[in-house]
């Protein structure tokens, strides 16, 4: 199996995925600079967290024009798995590989810490290894990632079951209190219609080790590689 991460001007979270993708593959990840035309043979596109362009006009909405999306837009549309976490989220959305859009937090603050998460759909690629309704802890560090959408886009992503994770406690309560930023419906993650690209604001790969706080991310890359590679 072959796995790339495209990186941007302004990307902060590409060695971390590198590291994770790694750690489950045992072999060496192709780190794409955003400037390219070419996307070499791949099986799994990441695009990482950061601050692509500096965040500049709307997040993610420079980088969605670099010239490599165009390949990242027509390998998705062929069925090759995207992970976009965090600005890769924003980036997602902005290519309009997902629906909605990311606005900045309700406390119009950003915001850096760990928070729980309520799977919602175990059946993709991306969450196979978890249960759905399992609770599982990411760090989140974002300013701009509170998900609104419109009433009918939300009623579609509910009745496909396209909601990945939403913000809960510890307790897997979906609660206002539990929602860090202000999402619709405590939205964290959200699939494409054939649920083989998946944009989320939290961060697994900066809980991949126990050095690390925790392992709840593990999972996630470990049963992504497992399921992309059979």
């Amino acid at each position: 199996m072959k796995a790339c991460v495209i990186v941007f001007p302004g990307s902060n979270c590409d060695r971390d995925v590198k590291v994770a993708l790694e750690a489950g593959l045992g072999r060496p990840v192709q780190m794409v600079w955003h400037g390219g035309t070419d996307l070499p043979a791949t099986d799994l596109i990441v695009i990482p967290g950061g601050f692509s362009y500096g965040d500049y006009l709307r997040s993610g909405a420079m980088a969605a024009h670099s010239p490599i999306m165009r390949e990242v837009v027509s390998r998705a549309n062929s069925g090759v798995p995207v992970l976009g976490i965090c600005n890769g989220f924003q980036i997602l959305t902005e290519a309009g590989l997902l629906p909605g859009v990311l606005m900045r937090n309700a406390n119009l603050k950003f915001i850096c810490k760990d928070v729980h998460l309520r799977v919602e759909n175990s059946d993709s690629l991306f969450t196979r290894s978890y249960e759905t309704g399992q609770v599982v802890r990411y760090p989140i560090a974002h300013h701009d990632g509170n998900y609104e959408t419109d009433p009918e886009t939300l009623k579609q992503l509910e009745g496909e079951n396209r909601v990945a994770f939403r913000y809960c406690n510890d307790q897997g309560n979906v609660t206002e209190a539990a929602n860090p930023n202000g999402s619709m419906a405590n939205i964290a993650g959200i699939f494409n219609e054939g649920r083989s690209v998946l944009g989320m604001m939290p961060h697994p790969e900066r809980l991949i080790d126990p050095l690390q706080g925790g392992t709840d991310g593990k999972a996630m890359f470990e049963g992504l590689i497992e399921a992309v590679a059979a």
